[in-house]
């Protein structure tokens, strides 16, 4: 009597498994999660001396996890394990920039959270890393964006001339931003491999240039586009480093700034200050870190010394204030970076999401704008900003 019942049972558990995987196989066949390179783009990629049977690799030795534990036992823990407050209790501040209505000629730079970034210089507009989702995964109701930091969409941007991506993980390579925001691109520029989901993605590809460490991309009379080694991985599925990781130095006339991407510190720092620096302005990848996958990305304080690596003048921390990855305390990276710039070469700018950060030596003020959000702090959007 008590089998007969059972089998059923079983019969049905079975049944519900074998439709919860199609289900995930079908999902796996959205758009979103994009395409892995083949034909020409693996025959080039084999030229490249940064991989080995079409895996890249990093220029030093890097384990991703640097713990005993499994990527599912990691993933438990942050969900449900203790931790501090990686989600601030009220809204970020943020200054909305009108950046159609800005002087193309006027160099400048604003963040628009966690590592996406607006750019002015040598009379190009250029976007690094956009992601207007309000989550930055595959799975909805999952990475999602703290309060207040979600003020700008694809519609907001004028026409770009470069959009340039580090690499392909989700809270860098956003696929409905990166859909909307076709009509508005000139140019893309990425690492090698990466090209495959642009192209799987409707972009015209005589206008995506992939490029290798150390290449550059010269379209641009007035502006060098340098790519520049990154210590990180890439994928979006359960397939791992089939695209480069990559960083960008970019060289004017007038100026030189640099965007780590997601990086863990290294001594490709040096060698890229060698290169193209000293710098005038950086954004380094200063959040999300833990000791569990420390080789990956930067602490503040690993971040300091990659600033005074790479000679900058100014330093501004990226890869934090939007999305929470890491367990710490979401406002840890802000404390650290400003304790660990005392003394230092370089000076600290914290601008608010939104607001302009002029790199004309004008007399600008960056406030320690983390420390007035509390519970009951209301979303501060300023008024269109206007230069």
């Amino acid at each position: 009597m008590i089998r007969s019942k059972v089998r059923p049972f079983a019969k049905a558990i079975m049944i519900l498994v074998a439709l919860g995987a199609l289900a995930i196989v079908a999902y796996l066949q959205h758009p979103l999660f994009g395409e892995l390179p083949g034909g020409e783009r693996l025959a080039r990629i084999a030229h490249s001396p940064n991989q080995s049977d079409g895996t890249f690799h990093n220029q030093i030795d890097t384990p991703v996890l640097t713990t005993d534990e499994s990527q599912v036992s990691i993933m438990l823990s942050n969900a449900f394990g203790k931790k501090g407050h990686p989600r601030p209790p009220g809204a970020i501040p943020a200054v909305k920039a009108d950046l159609k209505a800005l002087d193309a000629s006027q160099d400048l730079v604003i963040w628009l959270g966690h590592s996406s970034f607006f750019v002015q210089l040598g009379g190009r507009r250029i976007l690094i890393d956009p992601v207007f989702s309000i989550n930055a995964a595959p799975v909805q109701l999952t990475n999602v964006a703290f309060d207040g930091t979600g003020i700008y969409a694809a519609d907001d941007m004028p026409e770009v001339d470069f959009l340039l991506i580090t690499h392909d993980h989700y809270d860098h390579l956003d696929y409905p931003s990166i859909r909307a925001l076709q009509p508005k691109v000139k140019q893309v520029v990425a690492g090698l491999g990466v090209g495959a989901h642009f192209e799987a993605w409707g972009y015209d590809m005589r206008t995506v240039h992939e490029a290798d460490w150390y290449e550059a991309i010269e379209q641009a009379p007035a502006l060098q586009i340098h790519v520049t080694p990154a210590r990180h991985f890439s994928g979006r599925t359960f397939t791992r480093d089939k695209a480069l990781w990559v960083g960008f130095a970019l060289v004017s006339g007038q100026r030189r700034l640099f965007f780590s991407g997601d990086s863990g510190y290294a001594p490709h720092f040096v060698e890229v200050g060698k290169r193209y620096g000293p710098f005038d302005w950086v954004a380094l990848d200063t959040g999300q870190y833990d000791p569990r996958w420390a080789n990956v990305h930067m602490t503040p304080e690993q971040a300091a010394q990659a600033a005074e690596d790479l000679r900058t003048r100014v330093l501004m921390p990226g890869h934090v204030g939007r999305f929470s990855i890491s367990p710490h305390d979401w406002d840890d990276p802000f404390k650290r970076i400003a304790a660990a710039s005392q003394g230092r070469s370089y000076t600290l700018w914290t601008p608010e999401i939104g607001q302009p950060m002029y790199l004309d030596g004008r007399a600008q003020e960056f406030s320690p704008w983390w420390e007035a959000i509390h519970p009951d702090s209301p979303q501060k959007i300023a008024g269109d900003h206007e230069s």
